[in-house]
């Protein structure tokens, strides 16, 4: 299981990953901290030239150079690229947001909580589905 988490926060980005190393389950994580890396990456640009194909994005929303829409937004409009689930895990509550996020084909839309016990939990929640439970198309 390849998964690309878009995060600009380390703390965060910790968590996350300190929360799915605790799984059971083989997995590669990369954390990228900005958008136009990450469109970088799944373009295979540069660095990213050898890089595998993520089997799910967890994506920020709030990052530098270019936001999380504008990710997602290129993301679901690419043929090869749109049939990633796409988590947006964000700090925004907006239902404008929830909205555009929607519209550009996110396949949910979470708000991070604010106590670390909850991000836990939320992001046990998230594992426990997306990669245990949900069927996720192949590469």
């Amino acid at each position: 299981m390849e998964i690309l988490l878009v995060e600009d926060s380390e703390s965060d980005a910790l968590l996350i990953s300190k929360t799915f190393s605790r799984t059971q389950m083989k997995f590669n994580l990369t954390v990228i901290k900005d958008g136009v890396e990450a469109v970088s990456f799944l373009h295979k640009e540069g660095q990213y030239d050898q890089t595998p194909r993520p089997d799910i994005i967890f994506l920020d929303l709030h990052l530098p150079k270019k936001n999380g829409l504008g990710v997602l937004a290129e993301i679901k409009s690419e043929p090869n690229l749109r049939n990633i689930p796409v988590i947006i895990l964000t700090s925004s509550n907006s239902q404008k947001d929830v909205q555009e996020c929607y519209q550009n084909n996110a396949n949910c839309y979470l708000t991070k909580p604010t106590s670390k016990e909850d991000f836990c939990h939320t992001v046990k929640i998230i594992e426990d589905f997306w990669l245990n439970i949900a069927k996720l198309p192949l590469n």
